[in-house]
């Protein structure tokens, strides 16, 4: 037995140090290969063992899932049934808003898909000023339709290819859809920015509002004289809202008082008690030079031997300022304004001559003045001409409203400035319908630069739903999920509005989607296959109801919807394409 004991165990022996020999087929060393080193080489480490990284599906998961969460948080703000949010900043202020832009503004995140989704609404406020909430909503949703491509293991590029071919398309509906309108035709455009202020806080004086928006935006608006030769089309407007309609807040007072002067008015009182408080029709003067003695630029010092000449240089300093004085003078200004000091002696000299001034003024004041009133900005008090001066304003007067002084410059001919007066009971709502006028405002620049419009409440949405979902069927392959998907993705925003109405969703957005398809029918059977109907019907965003958009007059301005829906396709493209999240990259400068 020992012997047999023996020689088994060399057999093992001979077994186990013979080499092995695996045949392995062709895919299986594929996948090895693909799967890293054999087994038992060990990990190799390429990042450092602190970075996190997810890959692949988990990657595109994850970024679907950060993209729902952003648009959840702003989903109950869309339309006027809106809901506020109440956002408290680290300082311990409060923010109580539902502007999709401000609310993302001041929320902190930390995933860095859900970072960029909050860009969106940022890079939509400031390219059109309205829309951030859809934009964020509608590439939430074309994120969230795209996820059961990417757990069927359908590569991103055949989704990105389908969702750009769908934009493509969903822009010639809306081309087809648009309508023209006249900028000077004040209850068109009255309507257009209903459906802009109507889901805002302020919707309660919506009239005021309108009027308000409609009539700063159109006193700002100017053409720029276009090279003989153009023709007359290629006129450019130029809206500048943010340089020349500048926004008073003044806490007190009822929101109804707000009003849009008919010129400017600025924070200051005059500089000297005895200078006159009300003027009618004056002559301005705009300076942005100090009316006091110059001081040396370098440090300098004078030794004085005798007694007389330090009179001598006493007066050199009063007969400059004297000097400059009746430079001004002589041209016979009301009222003088300057960016810079005046020194008490030029007060006395002006307040002799029965001149009202103001010093310290701000450079942006300086020019709301100058364009509001037609006077120049003059540098230098040996230069003035007579053209200089601005004769544009026809009451000036110091009024007190609350605590402070203010200058108002009322009655101007034709101004291309104005300041706008917002009264309201507390900060909270005054800040929060300055935001709501912006949009507004940013609203009616966009039709003056872009005169044509969409129908709201979701009808637009609507439409290229249901125009896409036309589209996709004549697709073949792949690529028809994903276009579809685009389709579906759309209908959110009705879909949206009628949650917010509190009305059974389910019912009404498909009542809708029946109107436009019987409309898309009603146009194939009178026009052949390419004839488009033009379907207004949408969610009534108070009832839930659905009306013909037409009849209801609400529009949307066509720029903000196509930026809307580009934003939202383009970065959706761009987040699916992301398949490698590394996070705890290198610090800088190691």
């Amino acid at each position: 037995t020992d012997h047999r004991c023996y020689h088994h165990s060399t057999q093992l022996r001979r077994l186990s140090t013979a080499p092995l020999k695996v045949h392995y087929s062709q895919t299986e060393r594929s996948n090895m290969a693909s799967q890293g080193p054999p087994p038992g080489m060990g990990q190799i480490m390429v990042l450092n063992s602190k970075t996190q990284r997810s890959q692949g599906r988990q990657a595109q998961l994850g970024n679907i899932n950060a993209a729902r969460a952003v648009a959840d948080i702003i989903r109950s703000t869309l339309g006027p049934r809106s809901m506020l949010k109440m956002l408290l900043d680290p300082m311990g202020g409060i923010v109580i808003t539902n502007d999709g832009n401000c609310i993302l503004r001041e929320v902190d995140v930390s995933h860095p898909t859900a970072k960029s989704m909050i860009e969106l609404s940022r890079a939509q406020d400031e390219e059109v000023g309205d829309g951030t909430t859809s934009v964020i909503i509608l590439a939430g949703e074309m994120l969230i339709n795209a996820e059961p491509f990417v757990r069927t293991n359908i590569h991103p590029t055949v989704i990105v290819r389908g969702y750009n071919y769908a934009l493509q398309e969903a822009l010639e509906i809306c081309e087809k859809l648009a309508l023209v309108v006249d900028v000077n035709d004040v209850d068109k455009m009255k309507s257009l920015v209903q459906s802009c202020i109507g889901t805002k806080f302020s919707s309660r004086w919506n009239d005021t509002m309108i009027d308000m928006a409609l009539k700063a935006v159109l006193t700002v608006s100017r053409a720029i004289p276009m090279p003989v030769g153009s023709d007359s089309y290629s006129q450019k407007m130029e809206v500048d809202i943010k340089r020349y309609a500048k926004v008073e807040k003044i806490p007190g007072g009822e929101i109804s008082d707000c009003t849009v002067l008919s010129g400017v008015m600025f924070n200051k009182d005059v500089t000297h008690s005895k200078m006159r408080r009300r003027i009618e029709n004056p002559r301005i003067l705009l300076l942005d030079s100090p009316l006091e003695y110059k001081k040396g630029e370098s440090q300098t010092n004078v030794e004085i031997t005798d007694e007389e000449d330090w009179n001598t240089l006493l007066k050199m300093e009063e007969e400059y300022v004297e000097n400059m004085c009746m430079e001004i003078i002589a041209f016979k200004p009301d009222i003088v304004i300057t960016e810079k000091g005046v020194s008490d002696l030029a007060q006395h000299y002006f307040a002799k001559a029965n001149i009202t001034a103001f010093r310290r003024l701000r450079k942006t004041d300086n020019n709301r003045v100058a364009r509001a009133t037609g006077a120049t900005i003059v540098s230098r008090t040996d230069e003035i001409r007579e053209e200089d001066i601005g004769t544009g304003c026809g009451l000036f007067e110091m009024r007190k409203i609350g605590e402070e002084y203010f200058a108002f410059f009322e009655e101007c001919k034709d101004p291309k400035a104005c300041t706008i007066i917002l009264r309201g009971g507390s900060k909270d709502v005054l800040n929060e319908i300055e935001r709501n006028l912006s949009d507004a405002m940013q609203v009616v620049r966009n039709v003056v630069f872009d005169p044509r419009l969409l129908p709201g409440g979701g009808a637009t949405e609507m439409a290229v739903s249901v125009g896409l979902r036309k589209a996709g069927l004549k697709l073949e392959g792949i690529q028809q999920g994903p276009f579809l998907a685009v389709g579906e993705a759309m209908e959110v925003i009705p879909r949206t509005l009628s949650q917010n109405c509190g009305v059974s969703v389910i019912r009404t957005v498909t009542q809708l989607r029946a109107k436009h398809a019987a409309a898309y029918e009603e146009a194939e059977k009178t026009g052949g296959e390419d004839a488009f109907p033009k379907c207004n019907w949408g969610i009534d965003g108070t009832t839930g109801k659905l009306v013909d958009m037409e009849e209801f007059g609400i529009w949307e301005p066509f720029s903000v919807k196509i930026q809307t829906i580009k934003t939202a396709v383009e970065s959706a493209c761009m987040i699916l394409r992301i398949d490698d999240i590394v996070s705890g990259s290198k610090k800088r400068g190691h």
